[in-house]
């Protein structure tokens, strides 16, 4: 009754939500570690050894064969790279504090600051991930070219961009059924160890066989990233814009079904 009220301009306003964006992401980063070096450095371990793991599968079952021709720990790479990035945005906008979080007890934080910090966080880490593995292997083991580096660094985007729409899909309806989402996003996360093509590539496959594949986003963009990486290799089954249709249908129906969330929410959720 007695409180003051302040009125800001539109500017003031869009300042003050960038400054609270970046205090939130910087938490984003930092919540799972004491310092933001340690998140980093973890990250970077959990990709190189998948990286390691894939390698040796490929030398071991002797599949290197049908990689594309030119540095095969590139071809590797270029799949883990994006792979990671999609499911690890995928279960950092899940994670992030949704409308029953004491986090938005406070007056300035709501929901999509939370989403959008905690696809921020996602980003930094696995771009300076992949920034950093890409210079100590171009460095340490042998110099490496990509064919057309803005084109695969837009994949990347493509990437993270997807993986932030699927999480705000799971993260919306979160709240009504905490176990069943959270399965639902496991086996999502899991299928994509073979749906996402990182292991091979769309020209490779059987005809019969791609409608098994061409349905997942990451599929198309993992495709695309090698065929921006590498200058023998041009897909012909894929393209860039089906996942950018379907991670803007996907932001829009997850958008609305926090909206929906949050004029229903109740603090006894946080109780599941």
């Amino acid at each position: 009754m007695f409180e003051q009220r302040k009125h800001e301009t539109t500017t003031a306003s869009a300042i003050g939500t960038l400054e609270l964006i970046y205090v939130s992401t910087v938490r984003s980063i930092r919540k799972g570690h004491s310092a933001g070096g340690l998140g980093l450095l973890a990250n970077i371990l959990q990709t190189v050894v998948l990286i390691g793991i894939f390698f040796f599968m490929f030398s071991l079952l002797g599949l290197r064969g049908s990689a594309i021709r030119g540095d095969f720990m590139l071809y590797v790479m270029s799949g883990v790279f994006l792979y990671i990035t999609h499911i690890k945005t995928v279960g950092g906008v899940f994670s992030s504090d949704g409308p029953t979080s004491p986090m938005m007890r406070h007056a300035p934080m709501n929901t999509i600051v939370a989403i959008v910090s905690a696809a921020i966080g996602q980003l930094y880490l696995q771009l300076l991930s992949i920034f950093v593995i890409l210079f100590i292997y171009h460095a340490a083991v042998t110099p490496i070219t990509i064919h057309q580096p803005i084109g695969a660094l837009f994949c990347v985007i493509m990437a993270w961009f997807s993986g932030a729409a699927v999480g705000v899909v799971f993260l919306a309806a979160r709240p009504w059924a905490a176990g069943l989402v959270s399965t639902v996003k496991t086996v999502y996360m899991r299928a994509n160890m073979l749906a996402s093509g990182k292991m091979f590539v769309a020209n490779s496959l059987p005809f019969f066989m791609l409608p098994f594949f061409t349905w997942n986003p990451l599929f198309h963009i993992i495709d695309q990233a090698r065929g921006y990486t590498f200058l023998n290799y041009n897909p012909h089954f894929t393209t860039l814009s089906y996942p950018i249709i379907v991670s803007l249908v996907l932001i829009m129906v997850g958008l609305m079904g926090d909206f929906f969330t949050r004029k229903h929410a109740s603090l006894s959720w946080s109780a599941r």
